[in-house]
């Protein structure tokens, strides 16, 4: 029996290197075809039929999320009453590695007719598709990742890339931004990278600080109460450093008559903040950058709160 590990080597190898190829097949009708669809007044609909109707509902999702307003249609489907999903100004878009399919052959006259922009993502050029379509987009692949080159394997991954390059190049040229992204992505631990504000997490914790000249009795009190293990240090209501937990452990083995020490001694002056309104991701990494666990968090140059690498954690963003 053939090693398995080798068989998943030789599939990957296989889709890799017709993903790869793509980039010989592209021509001028892909610039056309993202230029077609800037400037058309209507949606993208996308179709297939069989593994290309699963491509094609992926790659709709993902025009929707970045940007492009897209319609699934299904072939077989379309010509039982969903061909009604089309508008005037719509752009269709077909996807299929023959080309020859019956409901391909059915559906694509009615969109000509229609005089609806016709783009073919196929994988066989001198098929019935590419030949009535406006656009070609090649999506040849010179074999199946399937021994017996029948499953659809190689050509759904390249019609899947492609459909990702088409999306990506009209969220470049339509400048869409990540804020724009969270607006289409609210939920989940993505949705939290892209929205979720310093200032939404910060609310939930209490404000540790003590003054420059207080006693180590209050700072350990003030770092046990709050739970952030860390307060800031404040003068004449201005924030001036920080003290943390380690800060407490070092002073203490070199002071061991802590009467003495006032937190202005041990503090780390001028101590990195993160604003209100930034984001949290952001927050994350300067934490990361400054091997540090703990922001004071600042409005308009006053100190407001403090947010803790576990308050980050348990928003699931890491």
């Amino acid at each position: 029996m053939e090693n398995i590990k080798d068989i998943a080597i030789q599939v990957i190898d296989t889709e890799a290197r017709s993903i790869l190829r793509l980039k010989e097949l592209l021509n001028d009708n892909f610039t056309k075809v993202v230029e077609l669809i800037l400037n058309s007044k209507g949606n993208v609909v996308v179709s297939g039929i069989g593994k290309s109707a699963n491509i094609a509902q992926k790659i709709v999702a993902t025009l929707n999320s970045t940007g492009t307003t897209a319609v699934f249609m299904h072939a077989a489907d379309a010509i039982h009453g969903d061909l009604g999903i089309i508008r005037d100004d719509d752009v269709v878009i077909i996807i299929s590695k023959s080309g020859e399919a019956p409901e391909i052959k059915v559906v694509t006259p009615l969109i000509k007719i229609r005089k609806n922009k016709l783009v073919a993502i196929v994988g066989n050029t001198k098929s019935y598709l590419a030949a009535e379509a406006d656009y070609v987009l090649d999506t040849t692949v010179p074999h199946e990742a399937c021994p017996n080159n029948l499953a659809p394997t190689a050509s759904t991954t390249a019609q899947l890339v492609m459909g990702d390059a088409l999306a990506i190049a009209l969220l470049k040229c339509r400048g869409f931004s990540s804020e724009d992204f969270a607006k289409f992505h609210p939920g989940g631990a993505l949705g939290k990278r892209l929205y979720l504000r310093v200032g939404d997490v910060c609310v939930k914790n209490a404000v540790p600080m003590v003054n420059e000249n207080d006693i180590m009795t209050n700072v350990i009190l003030e770092i046990s109460h709050k739970l952030l293990g860390a307060t800031t240090v404040m003068k004449d209501g201005k924030l001036t450093g920080i003290i943390t937990d380690g800060d407490l452990r070092r002073m203490l083995m070199k002071h061991p008559n802590i009467e003495e020490v006032k937190a202005v001694d041990i503090m780390t002056k001028n101590p990195k903040t993160i604003d209100k309104n930034d984001l949290v991701v952001n927050a994350l990494e300067l934490m990361q950058e400054k091997s540090i666990t703990q922001l004071p968090v600042m409005e308009n140059g006053v100190y407001v709160g403090m947010i803790h690498i576990h308050d980050i954690i348990k928003e699931g963003i890491i």
